[in-house]
Protein backbone atom coordinates (compact mmCIF):
# COMPACT_ATOMS: atom_id res chain seq x y z
CA UNK A 1 0.00 0.00 0.00
CA UNK A 2 1.41 3.37 -1.04
CA UNK A 3 1.62 5.85 1.83
CA UNK A 4 1.43 9.62 1.94
CA UNK A 5 4.97 10.95 2.21
CA UNK A 6 5.99 13.87 4.41
CA UNK A 7 9.56 15.14 4.05
CA UNK A 8 10.74 17.58 6.72
CA UNK A 9 13.77 19.76 6.13
CA UNK A 10 16.03 19.35 9.14
CA UNK A 11 18.70 21.76 7.91
CA UNK A 12 20.06 24.39 10.28
CA UNK A 13 18.14 27.35 8.80
CA UNK A 14 14.80 25.52 8.86
CA UNK A 15 15.47 24.27 12.38
CA UNK A 16 16.35 27.73 13.71
CA UNK A 17 13.43 29.44 11.95
CA UNK A 18 10.72 27.29 13.53
CA UNK A 19 11.26 23.80 12.22
CA UNK A 20 12.47 22.37 15.51
CA UNK A 21 8.88 21.27 16.33
CA UNK A 22 8.34 19.46 13.03
CA UNK A 23 10.18 16.18 13.75
CA UNK A 24 7.54 15.48 16.44
CA UNK A 25 4.81 15.56 13.76
CA UNK A 26 4.26 11.80 14.06
CA UNK A 27 3.03 12.24 17.63
CA UNK A 28 0.39 14.72 16.40
CA UNK A 29 -1.06 12.44 13.72
CA UNK A 30 -4.58 11.20 14.39
CA UNK A 31 -4.56 7.46 15.14
CA UNK A 32 -6.46 6.70 11.91
CA UNK A 33 -3.69 8.30 9.82
CA UNK A 34 -0.66 6.62 11.38
CA UNK A 35 -0.57 3.69 8.94
CA UNK A 36 -1.19 6.03 6.00
CA UNK A 37 1.74 8.42 6.47
CA UNK A 38 5.50 7.99 6.09
CA UNK A 39 7.54 10.81 7.68
CA UNK A 40 11.16 11.38 6.64
CA UNK A 41 13.78 13.99 7.39
CA UNK A 42 16.06 15.63 4.84
CA UNK A 43 19.33 17.34 5.85
CA UNK A 44 18.57 20.23 3.45
CA UNK A 45 15.97 20.43 0.73
CA UNK A 46 17.66 23.42 -0.96
CA UNK A 47 14.62 25.72 -0.97
CA UNK A 48 16.45 28.19 1.29
CA UNK A 49 18.74 29.04 -1.61
CA UNK A 50 15.80 30.88 -3.23
CA UNK A 51 15.57 34.10 -1.20
CA UNK A 52 11.88 34.43 -2.07
CA UNK A 53 10.89 31.30 -0.14
CA UNK A 54 10.32 31.23 3.61
CA UNK A 55 11.61 28.38 5.83
CA UNK A 56 10.93 26.02 7.44
CA UNK A 57 10.03 23.73 4.54
CA UNK A 58 8.05 20.51 4.36
CA UNK A 59 6.82 18.52 1.37
CA UNK A 60 3.62 16.48 1.51
CA UNK A 61 3.47 14.09 -1.47
CA UNK A 62 5.75 16.52 -3.30
CA UNK A 63 3.65 19.61 -2.46
CA UNK A 64 5.82 22.29 -0.84
CA UNK A 65 4.74 23.99 2.37
CA UNK A 66 6.64 27.17 3.27
CA UNK A 67 6.69 28.56 6.82
CA UNK A 68 5.64 25.07 7.84
CA UNK A 69 4.14 24.27 11.21
CA UNK A 70 2.61 21.09 12.58
CA UNK A 71 -0.88 22.50 12.03
CA UNK A 72 -0.14 23.52 8.41
CA UNK A 73 1.25 20.07 7.65
CA UNK A 74 -1.74 18.34 9.27
CA UNK A 75 -4.13 20.52 7.22
CA UNK A 76 -2.29 19.64 4.01
CA UNK A 77 -2.21 15.95 4.91
CA UNK A 78 -5.94 16.03 5.61
CA UNK A 79 -6.57 17.29 2.06
CA UNK A 80 -4.34 14.62 0.55
CA UNK A 81 -5.91 11.84 2.60
CA UNK A 82 -9.46 13.02 1.81
CA UNK A 83 -8.68 13.16 -1.93
CA UNK A 84 -6.65 9.97 -1.95
CA UNK A 85 -3.61 11.65 -3.53
CA UNK A 86 -0.28 10.03 -2.82
CA UNK A 87 3.28 10.55 -3.91
CA UNK A 88 3.83 9.57 -7.53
Amino acid sequence: MKKHTVVICTGTLCHVLGGSELPSLGQSLPEAWRDLVNIKGSPCMGYCKDGAMQPPFVEVNGELIQEASVSKVLDCLEKHIAHGTKEK
